[in-house]
């Protein structure tokens, strides 16, 4: 839980939206910290860390490794999330980022790939971007969220389980309190 971060968020959001209580299309471009928060997210939490297998379809060289011809061989975009090389402080949670940077997830900036890359990257992307920070923004509007009573954020299980997807080997429960402008 970033509980400083979700309050930076719903304030951006709730700022735009004034008392209009549903977020457009049309407010999605000015929610620019949200857009760094989901980023990040996409960064460290890929849906699927290992990206669909690819095969060389001729002989390479690659930084002086040879591969063959037919090799099969899967993008890690988890470990590209969280490389040091490219990322400062790369297992922070750190939206802000993002800000004021061009790098986006749509697969031309290679240090961020969760939907893959190229003719082969997802097809989905941008229905599933939009319909993202459509929810996210709607949600951080419409609720204020907190952890239950007795639960502080040291005792959650954040694990996740390996797999096609990446899911928490326990649920996140939390307690959304509507909120009325």
């Amino acid at each position: 839980m970033n509980p400083q971060v979700m309050e930076k968020a719903q304030k951006e959001v709730r700022s735009i939206l004034g008392e209009r209580r549903v977020v457009g299309e049309s407010d999605l471009h000015k929610l620019e910290y949200m857009r760094g928060i989901i980023k990040e997210i996409f960064r460290l939490h890929p849906a699927a860390p290992m990206l669909v297998p690819r095969e060389s379809m001729e002989n390479v060289v690659i930084e002086g490794y040879g591969i063959p011809a037919k090799t099969r061989f899967f993008v890690n975009a988890w470990a590209i999330g969280r490389d040091p090389e490219s990322w400062e402080n790369p297992n922070t949670f750190k939206p802000e980022r993002f800000l004021g940077s061009d790098i986006d997830y749509r697969g031309q900036d290679f240090e961020l790939i969760p939907f893959g890359a190229g003719r082969r990257g997802c097809p989905g992307i941008t229905f599933a971007s939009a319909v993202v920070e459509l929810a996210l923004a709607q949600l951080l509007y419409s609720f204020d969220w907190k952890l239950p009573p007795g639960i502080a954020p040291e005792d959650l299980d954040l694990t996740k389980v390996l797999g096609i997807s990446m899911q928490r080997r326990e649920n996140l429960h939390v307690v959304a309190t509507p909120y009325f402008p």
